[in-house]
């Protein structure tokens, strides 16, 4: 019981974690981009 539990928390942290860079991946592209092609107008 308690291996299936560690398991299914395991997956979510590592789910969460996937999910915080993924965000954070895309926010550093859309900065880069305003900055470079749209920030200038």
């Amino acid at each position: 019981m308690m291996e299936g539990t560690s398991g299914m928390m395991m997956w979510g942290m590592s789910f969460a974690w996937l999910l915080a860079m993924l965000v954070l991946v895309l926010g550093a592209a859309a900065l880069v981009k305003y900055l470079f092609f749209g920030g200038g107008k």
